[in-house]
């Protein structure tokens, strides 16, 4: 890009920055079902706190966790604000005070945030943001931090994963999972294994690099894995489901195995009859972990190994971010429905126009 069309870039972002009224998405009532999203069009304009930057959205990326917070049913730390979003792509267009790093205004970011990425401009901590390379696109660039850092986060720093170790990620096809894949195959896994809710979710998991996976409809997974590792079972489990598959992880990990909860998709109250002498005699570790939780530097920890390890692997190639369909934001409800649907294997994204 020449310089003069650079400044007349940085321009044109400026001017839009003070037009009003500016725009988000927001909840009718608060709390709802995806029908309740609607664009509010007279929302302020954020100002950036000390080592904040202002950015302008280009697209944002969908997680679980939207949906949940729309429902009411997520706890939103103190920090995140009501708007939804933690995920995006775009421009900087204002810098606070403070130390901002090596950003400047006009830069091409994509980041991850505590809460409000749902809008045309958010203010967020120049921690989280990573300059976007030219050789990944603006859709893409959206739907990786939250993805790929929670990732990061349960297979290292929660699931203490070593080289050989065997892997299970429940939910396979869910964008963490897809991401997990990747970085448990790209770190020496011995036998990765998912499970899915289809035929359909289990290839695609296998194209990722998975070794196995199990149709939990009509599959026992537990069967499965240990006749797949001749009893041996999994160092690692990262599950977003917990219910009745509580019992199940506990019988397929290895001795020390560490469990991963990161959610609890398939109803947080276990059922009776869940034998923790398992998780006694396998001197098993069972840990709970919530990304959005974290503080800014435990966050930003993990941001520092995306750019580190993981960004030139996107660069070239060698990893992916399966997008299933972009959507304008005005079309807000069909992505949230589409996500509800659990019919989409990779990302979500909205882009806003």
């Amino acid at each position: 890009m020449s310089e003069t069309m650079r400044a007349i870039g940085i321009f044109s972002i400026l001017a839009s920055l003070f037009r009003s009224p500016l725009t988000q998405v927001d909840i009718q009532n608060g709390t709802g079902p995806a029908t309740s999203l609607f664009l509010n069009t007279s929302v302020s304009k954020p100002r950036p706190a000390s080592s904040q930057a202002v950015v302008k959205i280009h697209s944002f990326g969908l997680n679980r966790m939207d949906l949940m917070q729309r429902e009411g049913k997520y706890n939103v730390p103190p920090q995140a604000g009501k708007t939804l979003g933690v995920e995006f792509s775009g421009w900087v267009v204002e810098l606070g005070d403070g130390e901002t790093g090596d950003f400047k205004v006009g830069d091409e970011v994509f980041g991850l945030a505590y809460g409000g990425a749902y809008a045309e401009y958010l203010a967020t901590s120049t921690k989280m943001l990573i300059h976007k390379p030219k050789e990944i696109s603006w859709t893409v660039a959206a739907g990786i931090p939250e993805t790929w850092i929670t990732a990061t986060q349960a297979l290292h720093l929660v699931g203490c994963f070593k080289p050989g170790d065997n892997v299970l990620w429940h939910a396979g096809a869910s964008s963490v999972s897809i991401s997990g894949i990747q970085l448990a195959r790209a770190n020496g896994a011995g036998k990765i294994f998912v499970t899915a809710g289809s035929d359909e979710k289990v290839e695609f998991c296998k194209t990722l690099g998975a070794t196995a996976g199990f149709n939990y409809h009509n599959q026992d997974w537990v069967k499965g894995i240990l006749a797949a590792t001749d009893g041996h079972g999994v160092d690692v489990i990262v599950d977003f489901i917990g219910g009745d598959y509580s019992q199940g992880n506990f019988e397929v990990a290895a001795m020390d195995g560490r469990i991963v909860q990161l959610a609890s998709l398939g109803g947080s109250k276990l059922g009776a009859g869940l034998d923790i002498g398992l998780l006694e005699n396998k001197r098993l570790r069972w840990e709970g972990s919530r990304l959005r939780s974290r503080e800014l530097e435990y966050q930003s920890r993990l941001r520092d190994l995306l750019v580190e390890f993981a960004l030139p692997k996107f660069v070239d190639g060698t990893f992916k971010v399966p997008v299933e369909k972009v959507f304008s934001w005005k079309d807000i409800q069909k992505a949230h429905e589409l996500m509800e649907s659990n019919q989409s294997k990779g990302k979500i994204i909205c882009f806003v126009d």
